[in-house]
């Protein structure tokens, strides 16, 4: 038998891949479920294990007894309970705004066939810009906030002093403030990386919940329903040249991808 050397190969991907909807909820999802749910589990079932092999040693008279494990692994299950609990709810959580990201994402996509440029999860200074959008009529970033509707009424977003409502109360984290920072953010970037001044729109959309007519414009902020944004951004006036939209999108692309290559290098480094 002749055995032939294998020849070498080489991947035919040369760049990182762009970010898709929803992905650093996804990433925190997989990580709540995988690191932290997953080993407290395993530890109970390993203290459960050598309880039940201690009772057998015992039912078969062998020189064990089994109290002490039986102890720890009442305490491992307590423990893991607790932990499951609490990892649940926030599994729960990411689960939805991972879900509202990509529904969200869905819209914005069937934009690209007008020409538009369309960025998911870019990874900002403490905190991710769920969406970008970027064509001729201006460059936006979308915030997405979903919320669990009520049982047996329809969901309302309404506002107060600038501020905005769900079902009347105020939200924990305010959405106006996260849109505007975004906004801000994603200006800076793209002045440093194209030396062009690019006006950002900051837009917030819920994603199944009824934005009172009022409240569609808040201290600047566009605040709509997804379904809604397209026909948003189609009633804009057009700003920006195809030059300048091309040269936003290639630069935020750019900075996309590098940082995807920090991120898996420090992921790499940590479970070396």
């Amino acid at each position: 038998m002749v055995f032939r050397k294998a020849a070498r190969t080489r991947s035919p991907i040369t760049g990182k891949a762009l970010r898709e909807p929803g992905q650093s909820l996804s990433e925190a999802l997989d990580e709540s479920i995988s690191e932290k749910l997953m080993s407290w589990l395993m530890g109970a079932w390993m203290a459960v294990t050598l309880a039940v092999l201690e009772w057998w040693r015992w039912y078969r008279d062998a020189p064990y007894n089994p109290i002490l494990f039986t102890g720890v692994a009442a305490i491992a299950v307590l423990l893991a309970a607790l932990r499951f609990v609490r990892l649940w709810r926030r599994v729960k959580a990411l689960k939805l705004g991972r879900d509202g990201e990509r529904v969200v994402g869905q819209f914005l996509e069937d934009m690209r066939p007008a020409g538009y440029h369309v960025l998911h999860d870019l990874i900002g200074e403490g905190f991710n810009v769920d969406h970008v959008v970027i064509g001729e009529r201006g460059v936006y970033t979308v915030e997405t906030k979903t919320l669990s509707l009520p049982a047996k009424k329809r969901g309302t977003v309404s506002c107060d002093d600038a501020a905005l409502l769900v079902n009347g109360r105020r939200m924990a984290r305010d959405p106006i403030g996260q849109a505007k920072t975004q906004a801000a953010w994603l200006a800076r970037t793209l002045k440093e990386t194209t030396g062009r001044d690019y006006r950002v729109q900051p837009v917030v959309a819920f994603p199944g919940w009824f934005v009172e007519p009022a409240c569609k414009r808040v201290s600047g902020v566009w605040v709509v329903e997804p379904k809604a944004l397209p026909a948003f951004i189609g009633r804009a006036p057009s700003t920006l040249t195809k030059e300048q939209v091309s040269m936003a999108a290639h630069h935020l692309r750019k900075i996309i991808r590098a940082t995807e290559g920090l991120r898996e290098s420090r992921r790499g480094s940590r479970s070396e």
